[in-house]
């Protein structure tokens, strides 16, 4: 019988958060050792394992455990803390050995000090270990840097299709799949990729991306082919190897491969400013989102996804909305431990002075004071993406009005504005949803859980830039993105990049093929 080895170490680096990525962020959101006994497991290691438990048996192979860690995005990972955990998943595989295939769950753009390719790194020294016999495969987020290391040290690597990610556990199943068949001598994997020259963040639920991602499946369909994807990139991941990538892998076929990634990379190349989705200004969103004669208009407040290495703390929205007299709305998911902590003591129902956001610096915007009615509470929220449950911890719905800093009678506010009279919108007051672990919002279940009712509200603001897509979408009157406030800038060309290679990447140069001399043939 066959044994594979499966492990998972994935965060995605934002090189630019002022949050680090240390134990306790990784500890938040999963990291359950080889060590630990039995006991309960987030939902979406239950579930990954449940499936590759199901498709290996039914291949008649065995599956050995090392470490699974995963960290919601934050900032650089401090190197000793990187290299403990490195460490210890290489220690797993050792005491798995011999095993038939390696199969990580990686990320592709997780940066550590001194690090910028952690998983070159990682590959790197697993390939030493196993030799190079051994299929060795990884799943990545199609948020990745594609590197040299990675590509040489892997024997295939297979990214999500779909963004927001809701194939996560379906291109699990795909890289399993063709490791086994390696292992058995079935096929024999070859990649191919192509630069796309082009960096952003492409929405696959539009055309022309939607369709051009359609044609991957069927490509698949092709027995010489064993997947195709596009690696978009991480535009907020500040190294050399930031861009996007065409990746095709063949049954041993490499000149296919390379004109096929080289043809698709162009063609996606040739798309960029259709797929590239420009965010607006959040006063022109709210603007649109009054105008309409029928609700829930969601707005994605892009610039402070968590999902991004975001604080999800920033007080922008809000102290518009407030400045505004705007009310039947709601917005979530707020980063804000120590008021959830208040609203769980004072309990359902109950009325009390909250300050709210402002926590993490400028990006964050200022707090907030608010009065603040109790409308729900749980001990573990749960937020479904592609059928995986995230979990954000404890977490609370509120009702909130503004006060001043003397009071609710004062006439100004934290942050200088002048409270606006009673009215429509502020007697219907703004609801925010309060969690105690940093996560962005995937499904309406954000809201629902805490006593908001996300449809009968006019706008719904949600901390995210394309995940929240999926569940939000089917219940939206419009969607509409805004980007021009908090950590992470809609606009590609306002990040502060330094070491990526712009000069040959597409904002930043209109023609990058051109002046990287890489014409086409």
């Amino acid at each position: 019988m066959k044994h594979v080895f499966i492990a998972m170490l994935s965060t995605e680096t934002n090189t630019f958060s002022p949050i680090p990525t240390g134990p306790n962020v990784w500890r938040d959101m999963m990291l359950v050792r080889r060590s630990d006994p039995p006991a309960e497991v987030p939902p979406m290691l239950e579930m990954a394992r449940a499936m590759i438990g199901k498709r290996s048996k039914e291949r008649g192979w065995e599956v050995a455990e090392g470490l699974f860690a995963f960290a919601q995005p934050a900032g650089i990972t401090p190197r000793a803390f990187y290299e403990e955990l490195r460490d210890e998943l290489l220690a797993d595989l050792e005491a798995a050995m011999p095993v038939d295939a390696v199969l990580l769950m990686l990320h592709g753009a997780m940066v550590a000090d001194g690090i910028d390719d952690c998983e070159g790194d990682l590959l790197r020294r697993v390939r030493s270990q196993v030799g190079p016999a051994i299929p060795v495969g990884a799943e990545l987020d199609l948020h990745c840097h594609l590197t040299e290391e990675m590509l040489a040290r892997a024997t295939v690597l297979v990214g999500y299709k779909e963004y927001p990610h809701v194939d996560v556990l379906k291109r699990m199943l795909d890289l399993f799949t063709i490791l086994a068949d390696t292992a058995e001598g079935r096929v024999k994997p070859v990649m191919s990729t192509f630069p796309c020259r082009m960096t952003g963040l492409f929405p696959t639920t539009r055309e022309p991306l939607r369709s051009f991602v359609d044609e991957f499946t069927e490509l698949e369909r092709r027995d010489e082919i064993l997947n195709v994807w596009l690696g978009h990139g991480f535009p907020y991941g500040d190294v050399p190897s930031m861009g996007s990538h065409m990746v095709v892998v063949t049954d041993d076929d490499a000149a296919l491969g390379d004109r096929l990634a080289e043809e698709m990379a162009r063609r996606f190349f040739s798309m960029r400013h259709e797929v590239h989705v420009p965010t607006r200004t959040l006063d022109e969103c709210l603007d649109e989102a009054i105008g309409a004669l029928e609700g829930p208009i969601t707005i994605a407040d892009t610039g402070d996804n968590a999902g991004g290495g975001a604080p999800s703390d920033s007080t922008f929205v809000l102290g518009a909305m407030l400045d505004r007299g705007i009310g039947n709305a709601a917005i979530g998911p707020f980063w804000d431990p120590v008021a959830v902590g208040l609203c769980q003591d004072a309990g359902v129902g109950a009325r009390l002075l909250l300050r709210v956001g402002g926590k993490l610096g400028p990006t964050s915007g200022d707090p907030v004071d608010v009065e603040a009615e109790v409308l729900g509470l749980v001990e573990r929220l749960e937020n479904s993406l592609g059928g995986v449950d995230v979990p954000l911890g404890a977490a609370v719905g509120i009702r909130v009005r503004p006060v001043a800093a003397g009071g609710p009678e004062a006439g100004e506010g934290s942050t200088g504005s002048k409270i606006a009279p009673p009215g429509r919108g502020l007697e219907e007051g703004i609801d925010l949803v309060l969690t105690e672990r940093r996560g962005q919002g995937f499904s309406p279940s954000l809201f629902s859980a805490v006593g908001i009712d996300p449809e009968k509200k006019h706008i719904l603001v949600v901390k995210s830039t394309q995940h929240f897509h999926a569940g939000f979408a089917p219940i939206s009157k419009r969607v509409l993105y805004a980007g021009d406030k908090g950590a992470l800038p809609g606009d590609m060309l306002k990040i502060p990049l330094v070491r990526a290679d712009t000069e040959n990447l597409w904002p930043f140069t209109e023609q990058p093929f051109e002046r990287a001399g890489d014409v086409e043939r």
